[in-house]
């Protein structure tokens, strides 16, 4: 796939003019192309809701954007809370998944009324400490199925050295523990691979949590009233990879819904999503100037941009496309 630039040099040096490189410039309309087709590929699910991952863009320009498509946010931080806050987002539309979690996060996000997300089974009586006997009527918790988490092109990820989510045992010890707190209605959410560029990845993940929440749905006698796939639907950063096609991804999870949960009598509930990279990565540009040149064992170009402005590559040591805007 040839990458294209969404600015040419001559809107580049525009720019430049009231805003000096290295500066940071955002594709609106293909934002909102994107987002648009996210809503199309699972709007076989009347409760679908993404909840924009607010980590990978803390931007709240952007973030008024996803709520334009009634999109929610995933928070992880106080910081995250007060940001969708701040852009107008109701409880319902935050959704906080934290696991090292602050005792005062966990009453900021009470406050707003989002929705929690538990980590791990210990932060049922850790919320109590906080927020006593009223729990919310809906809640999640967070499960890792441990191992590795393999597709057939090969290994995705090792949940099983992640920090996050609880064991099958623990999910449903917490399950029990929160309905018996008088919690009515139920999520679960995993996190299992991280930037994948395969359509299976959700269908294979849900197939997953599917057959968990029936599980739990039939031995403990609770109501899902949602399912969260999180993210992990990566971008094509390097020209010779197919980017996902989320329609087809969209497609995959219907038939696994209507294979697994729809037979359970369990059709009512909620696919949600958590996606930042696939929403805004590839809508988004570091511009940065060339400024110097130096030739001694390597080849070098220096600009006015860093690792403080670019961490990715610095970071993972991780590939990241360069186009050189000519006029």
């Amino acid at each position: 796939m040839k990458k294209i630039p969404f600015v040419t040099k001559e809107q580049a040096e525009a720019i430049a003019k009231d805003h000096p490189t290295p500066f940071y410039l955002y594709d609106e309309k293909g934002i909102r192309r994107n987002a648009e087709d996210v809503k199309k590929a699972f709007a076989w699910n009347p409760g679908f809701r993404e909840y924009f991952a607010v980590k990978a863009t803390p931007n709240p320009y952007l973030m008024k954007i996803m709520a334009d498509y009634d999109f929610g946010f995933d928070c992880s931080s106080k910081a995250e809370l007060l940001l969708s806050d701040a852009v107008g987002a109701d409880g319902a539309h935050i959704m906080f998944s934290s696991n090292d979690t602050p005792a005062e996060e966990f009453a900021l996000a009470k406050k707003l009324g989002a929705i929690i997300n538990l980590d791990d089974i210990t932060h049922v009586a850790f919320l109590e400490s906080i927020i006593g006997k009223d729990f919310p009527k809906t809640m999640c918790c967070r499960y890792n199925p441990g191992g590795v988490f393999q597709l057939s092109n090969g290994i995705m990820d090792n949940p099983g050295d992640s920090k996050y989510g609880m064991t099958k045992k623990q999910l449903f010890d917490a399950y029990a523990q929160l309905k018996a707190h008088g919690v009515e209605n139920f999520g679960i959410h995993a996190f299992l691979a991280s930037n994948t560029v395969t359509n299976d990845y959700y269908p294979e993940l849900a197939a997953q949590l599917f057959l968990l929440a029936k599980e739990a749905h039939e031995t403990l006698g609770i109501h899902f009233s949602f399912i969260n796939l999180s993210g992990g639907v990566g971008t094509a950063y390097r020209p010779d990879q197919e980017p996902n096609d989320i329609y087809a991804i969209g497609e995959g999870v219907r038939k696994v819904y209507e294979k697994i949960l729809v037979p359970a009598g369990m059709g009512d509930v909620a696919i949600y999503t958590e996606m930042g990279r696939f929403m805004m990565a590839p809508y988004g540009a570091l511009v940065t100037r060339a400024i110097h040149e130096k030739h001694i064992y390597k080849e070098y170009i220096g600009v006015d941009a860093c690792a403080a402005n670019l961490m990715r590559p610095a970071m993972y040591g991780a590939y990241h496309h360069i186009t050189v805007l000519c006029g």
